[in-house]
């Protein structure tokens, strides 16, 4: 199966420095049983990916962990609400012997050479978080995401243009009525992605008109979550930038099948 030439989207920034299409391990590759853990980072780094996707809240005392739920009962089993929690507090909560929850700093500094997506999923971690990222001096090798183009405006603020950002749901709405009629508009100067679902609901988000018109505005473009080959192989025909996956070692075999490395 013969790869569609790739365009120079985005390629500019030191985040997507790798050869695209790009890989994501999506919460570290949750198919496997847990998600978001240092053991399911470690795992997906092993397996050869470079990009890990990720998500984080932050605690009462404004640590910002790793962790995509803002309560603990799905991912640890017991009740508790992350920013009703001190660091104290949840740094002893285990799953199987293991942290459960990791601080956000300490994943930065254990993967140094990791480029991490990362969801910043309340209004009360963007900041931490921008502090953690530049603690690490991780600026140049993390994306901060958020569904919310308000929480985004912040961030972009806050972290100013050198650290790589995606889109707002907002945002992918507006440019995908422009590209029915093909105005181009503007986006923001350190956005270097959009990262999008195929569908949302009824709406086809992604079809090929959107893609082109999301290159011409310089954006890569990266599709979540995906998990089914044939649809990771339609993809990537089609021409996207990069693929989001619970199932790693999927992905990993269609990205070998079609002579594309995964770092």
């Amino acid at each position: 199966m013969r790869n569609k030439a790739r365009h120079t989207a985005g390629v500019d920034h030191p985040y997507l420095d790798a050869p695209q299409p790009l890989a994501f391990a999506h919460r570290g590759g949750a198919a496997e049983g847990d998600e978001n853990t240092a053991e399911a980072f470690e795992r997906a780094v092993t397996l050869g990916y470079r990009y890990v996707e990720t998500d984080v809240h932050a605690t009462a005392d404004g640590v910002p962990v790793v962790i995509h739920d803002p309560a603990l009962d799905r991912v640890a089993g017991r009740t508790g609400r992350i920013a009703d929690l001190t660091w104290t507090d949840l740094a002893t909560v285990r799953v199987g012997g293991a942290a459960a929850v990791p601080r956000l700093d300490d994943v930065l500094d254990a993967w140094p050479d990791i480029r991490f997506n990362i969801d910043v999923k309340s209004d009360q971690v963007v900041e931490p978080t921008v502090q953690a990222v530049r603690r690490a001096k991780a600026e140049d090798r993390v994306l901060l995401a958020s569904f919310s183009d308000r929480r985004l405006a912040r961030v972009r603020v806050l972290a100013g243009p050198r650290v790589a950002t995606s889109l707002g749901l907002g945002e992918v709405a507006r440019l995908r009525i422009a590209s029915m009629t093909g105005i181009p508009l503007p986006v923001p100067a350190s956005a270097v992605a959009a990262q999008i679902p195929v569908r949302h609901g009824r709406i086809t988000v992604l079809n090929p008109r959107f893609l082109a018109y999301l290159h011409r505005r310089g954006l890569a473009v990266h599709v979540w979550t995906i998990d089914d080959p044939e649809q990771m192989n339609t993809l990537l025909d089609m021409g996207v930038d990069g693929i989001m996956t619970d199932r790693i070692e999927v992905l990993r075999d269609v990205f070998a099948a079609r002579g594309l490395r995964l770092r």
